[in-house]
């Protein structure tokens, strides 16, 4: 389908994804991927339909997946994985988001993380903490996160090396849900 601008974010659909939706995922994070500067951390060579199915909800997984969608095009996903073992499962982990970059900047990635905090705090056991880590160069992603909630935990020094070989710290960041935030 051709992709055709969004007018505003309220023409997305977000829902839960699920297998049906592999194909469109792979190509959603392999685009993005591809894009410079695109703040995820796996290349497009990375990005595998073995790396997707392991975070779309099958099963009991403890994973959550939502994606944004126009019609049929995917405009954007974000999902996070319940933390193991036991005494760490009322947090979700390892966040990760991709807006298609000819929809970014109109409010895509917000709404996925609305429906993001709504669908944990609904969880049969509710999730309080999400948790997420972005490169210092990400500032644009950083600011976002702090508008949405997220607080700074901390830096882990040098741990991203750059495709160009540049190194970047880490920062580990941190949003309470309910009653905790």
């Amino acid at each position: 389908e051709p992709r055709r601008i969004i007018q505003t974010v309220s023409e997305l659909e977000l829902r839960p994804t699920n297998l049906a939706d592999a194909e469109r995922l792979l190509a959603l994070y392999r685009t993005v991927a591809a894009t410079p500067n695109s703040g995820l951390a796996r290349q497009g060579d990375e990005i595998t339909r073995d790396y997707v199915d392991a975070f779309l909800p099958q099963r009991d997984t403890g994973c959550v997946s939502i994606g944004a969608f126009l019609g049929r095009t995917l405009a954007g996903e974000i999902h996070a994985t319940r933390m193991q073992p036991r005494q760490f499962n009322h947090v979700l982990t390892d966040l990760t988001i991709a807006v298609d970059p000819g929809m970014q900047g109109r409010g895509v990635g917000s709404r996925l993380f609305g429906a993001l905090f709504e669908a944990a705090a609904g969880l049969v056991l509710p999730v309080t903490r999400i948790e997420l880590v972005a490169r210092t160069g990400n500032s644009a992603a950083i600011r976002l996160y702090e508008r949405l909630g997220f607080r700074a935990e901390g830096r882990f020094h040098g741990r991203v090396r750059l495709p160009d070989g540049t190194i970047e710290d880490d920062i580990p960041m941190a949003k309470m849900l309910g009653a905790q935030g």
